[in-house]
This record gives structure tokens, sequence and C-alpha cells, in this order.
């Protein structure tokens, strides 16, 4: 159906003479001051939300790359029993997310068994510590990414205004030129067809890397949560150690 669009529409151009060009710098002198600004607000939603893209690919690259290598390293402190080195081992690895959880549990637990003021509260301590920083460490993973769905939902529409702005603009070209051919309105509904492609050439890379975001925040969000479990009975039986002892 659309080939065959395309094939009347050729049909039609060379049938009433008319020409069009479709080169880019053309098309943006026939456009009216509206479809510019439509196009022009199109390109900086593209612009931030690659952007936005690079920095969270990047992020999330480092957050599995560091975290990879920080995993078996404070396993092996821990077994030991080294919270110090467990501590030091953490601060080594700033882009790792599972680093960022483990040591703010840590240090709430070293801190709870130095202070005498509040004692045999170090667990519920340290739970309620490693909540927090999953909790400020998904909002981290999270930076920007909410951006990119309010691209991918409103962009389609901006470039729907720019085609009703092509419209108009082709009904004008009927009005002035008294006539109803199609050299009369292929300057509008060039703007209404160009808005309309970029648009969707914004949204859709947008909508598809939202999506793969997402499910990235959701396998670090289970990977720290499981992470704070396995501290969280590691402090239990160190606690309960230290107990019999």
């Amino acid at each position: 159906m659309l080939l065959q669009l395309q094939v009347w529409s050729l049909y039609l151009l060379q049938e009433s003479g008319s020409t069009v060009s479709w080169d880019p710098a053309s098309l943006w002198r026939q456009m009216g001051p509206l479809a510019k600004a439509v196009v022009i607000v199109m390109f900086i939603m593209s612009a931030y939300s690659i952007g936005v893209m690079i920095d969270r690919l990047m992020a999330y690259s480092a957050a599995r790359k560091q975290s990879r290598q920080f995993a078996p390293a404070v396993a092996g402190a821990l077994r030991e029993g080294k919270l110090d080195e467990a501590v030091k081992i953490a601060d080594r690895f700033k882009k790792s997310h599972l680093a960022k959880v483990v040591v703010a549990g840590l240090q709430e637990f070293q801190a709870h068994q130095i202070s005498s003021e509040i004692p045999g509260e170090e667990i519920e301590a340290s739970k309620r510590a490693l909540e927090r920083a999953e909790a400020i460490v998904h909002a981290e993973l999270k930076r920007g990414v909410s951006a990119l769905a309010t691209i991918g939902s409103t962009a389609p529409f901006v470039g729907l205004f720019g085609t009703v702005v092509g419209i108009i603009n082709a009904f004008k070209g009927i009005s002035n030129e008294k006539s109803t051919g199609l050299g009369a309105v292929a300057g509008g509904i060039s703007e209404a067809l160009v808005t309309t492609a970029i648009g969707l050439f914004v949204a859709i890379p947008a909508v598809w890397m939202y999506n793969f975001f997402t499910n990235k925040i959701e396998s670090f969000d289970v990977e720290m949560g499981n992470s704070s479990s396995e501290l969280i009975d590691y402090f239990l039986k160190r606690s309960q150690r230290g107990v019999r002892k």
C-alpha cells in the first residue's frame, strides 16, 4: 500500500510538471517558522536523549565491570573476618553499585560494634543502612532514564503538531495559488511529512533504550538485594559467634 502511494505521488508530480526538491537544505528553506521551531525542538530532544543514552551505557558498563571485580575480592576478606579490609576494597570500586551498598552496611555494623550506647542493635542498624544505600544507588542508576520515557511519549505529538502546521500551510498554498494542483500543496505536505518522520526518529530509539535501561536497573536492584541479604546473614553468623565466645 505504501509503495502504491509513493508511485502515485511520483506520477502526480510528473503529470503536474512541478519540481519538488527533497534536498534537506531546500526543505529547510521552504519550511515556515513554526515548522522550523518544531524541528529544532525535536533535534534538542534527540541530542538530550543521545546524551542520556551514552551516559547511562557508560555508567552501567562500569558498574557491571567493577562489581565483577569487587564481589570475589570482598568475599575473600569477609571469609577471613577482615571488615576493615573489606571496607578498603569497597572504597576502591567507586562505580560499583554493589560496593556502594556493601560498604554502607559494613560501616554501620562496625560503628555499632565499637559503640556501646545501643547494644544488640547491630543487625537492625545495618539492615536500615543497606536499605538506605539501595534506595540512593537506585536513584543514581535511574538518573536521566525517565527523561527518555518523556521524550519517547511526547516526540510523536510534537511531530504531529508539525504535521498539522504543514497541512495548514498546504491549504494556505491552495488559497494563495487559487489552484488545487500538487504544486500548490507540495511545500506544506513536505513540511508535514518531514516533521512526522523526525518525531518518529526521535521517539523510537528513546523508547527502546528506556525499556533496555529499565531492565538493566531491575537486574541491578536484584543484585543489590541479594548482596544485602547475604551481608545480613554474615552479620548474624558473626554476632552469634561473638555471643558464644
